[in-house]
């Protein structure tokens, strides 16, 4: 842990629990002047001090951590990224540390302005006016991940839920095919019947008992298929009550949102919490070998690993995305700080991009974002689909990484210099956002800035001008 001053988060702790410096003092077991340096950002918060205050008031550290910090500077930046504004990485950082219940405010008055910018859209399209047509909206998929995204892609409940079943049920890595058989009959009387139609994945006939799925998913799809079902059966009514959530705001983003918490339930049930972290941490988070293990696909194994952030059980925390050749982000979650920007883009010097040049192979990559911050990337390409000459499959590249401080934890740190700062690839957000002017990658300039060209030299644009 680095030298963290919190002074303001520990002076309004203080406050919000109506005690005086002494009263404090004497709970932390320390003398009221060195709270007082503390809260005055004269001396910084230690360890110790962050277990006592866990001890004495259940405070979650969390609270304190360089993980919130630097998820509110992202969240920050993204806010102020379209005012045309500059400001400082520096400043922000100061705003995020010392003044973080202000940069929240900030973030909230943004998001109201990005939905009532969503609202004017939807009235201009039903009013036949397209004045709005260049606003900025925010769409339902991004609204079920600011919700999973608010939460660190964790969900205690549906863990906790998929835990009781998989043990009451007494399924293993290798029977929990038959064994979710049995379950949904015993427990539900719905009857699994394996389909030849091949036009859905999963029909399930309420009336009839009868849940269908496709002769062509393969049996860790089926089981995951039969697992979402099961959600819906078992956990109808706990699901929708999460779904009960400001962030969500229109009827389609509580339906996805139902849908991704279901999958969430799938994904918990096929690789239980205790069982799979304990198998994840004995093999170094070996994707490959995990995948082995537990008879299910490279990307199943990377999305549950990006959700391993249970109180007093935490995994290492991960960023997982799933992106196509174009560029396109299809899935993106994060138990960690980093998020690339909504106005952004990606960054064609990430690593994840150039697995599709490399397909099946494990690719590895320490990159390092503008604010200093690097990580550690692992990326391969995943593909499905197709099953005869002329049909299209899909291919996607998995990307998987964390922050460069756990990166020891993980098999694919062996033979990287994790502590040379030179080895890592400067990358960026994207290029709206990013604040590399050299970067021989560049599109365009960052919003509401140019980059200067003279007309007088011969060195050449970094982004195109015709």
């Amino acid at each position: 842990m680095r030298k963290a001053y919190m002074g303001v988060r520990l002076r309004r702790l203080r406050e919000e629990r109506n005690l005086k410096q002494v009263e404090l003092a004497q709970a932390l077991g320390i003398s009221p002047s060195y709270l007082n340096q503390l809260e005055q950002n004269q001396r910084p918060l230690t360890v110790p001090i962050l277990l006592k205050l866990n001890a004495a008031f259940g405070i979650d550290v969390q609270l304190f951590s360089e993980d919130e910090e630097a998820r509110l500077i992202t969240d920050i930046r993204d806010a102020v990224a379209d005012s045309g504004e500059t400001i400082a990485l520096a400043e922000l950082r100061e705003l995020a540390a010392n003044m973080p219940a202000v940069g929240r405010t900030l973030v909230a008055l943004h998001q109201r302005y990005r939905d009532a910018i969503e609202r004017g859209d939807v009235m201009a399209a039903q009013l036949g006016d397209d004045w709005t047509m260049g606003a900025r909206a925010r769409q339902p998929f991004e609204q079920v991940r600011d919700f999973f995204y608010a939460r660190h892609n964790h969900v205690e409940l549906l863990d906790e839920a998929a835990e009781r079943i998989y043990r009451d049920a007494g399924l293993s890595p290798r029977t929990v095919h038959a064994g979710l058989i049995a379950w949904l009959k015993r427990k539900h009387d719905v009857e699994v019947v394996i389909d030849d139609d091949g036009t859905a994945q999963r029909r399930f006939d309420p009336a009839s008992g009868m849940l269908r799925l496709s002769a062509d998913l393969l049996p860790g799809q089926q089981v995951f298929q039969m697992a979402t079902q099961l959600a819906f059966l078992e956990l109808g009514e706990a699901i929708g009550r999460l779904t009960a959530n400001n962030i969500l705001i229109d009827e389609e983003a509580r339906r996805l949102t139902r849908i991704g918490l279901a999958s969430y339930f799938a994904g918990a049930l096929m690789l239980p919490y205790g069982a799979f972290l304990a198998a994840a941490e004995a093999e170094r988070y070996d994707v490959e070998r995990l995948a082995e293990i537990f008879g299910v696909g490279f990307e199943t194994i990377c999305h549950r690993l990006s959700t391993l952030q249970r109180p007093g059980a935490r995994g290492v925390p991960f960023f997982f995305v799933r992106v196509d050749r174009a560029g396109n982000i299809s899935k993106r979650q994060s138990a960690t700080d980093f998020h690339f920007s909504r106005v952004g883009g990606t960054c064609p010097l990430w690593k994840v991009y150039e697995a599709f040049a490399q397909p099946g192979r494990v690719l590895r990559q320490i990159a390092q974002m503008p604010d200093g911050r690097t990580y550690l990337w692992v990326a391969r390409t995943v593909t499905s689909g197709g099953g005869g000459f002329g049909k299209p499959g899909k291919t996607f590249a998995i990307g998987l990484g964390c922050d460069i401080r756990h990166a020891g934890q993980l098999v694919y740190s062996r033979g990287l210099d994790i502590s040379d700062p030179s080895a890592a690839t400067p990358i960026g957000a994207g290029c709206k956002v990013c604040e590399r002017p050299a970067c021989p990658q560049r599109a365009f300039p960052p919003i509401g800035r140019t980059l200067a060209i003279d007309e007088n030299r011969a060195a050449p644009v970094p982004y195109p001008v015709a």
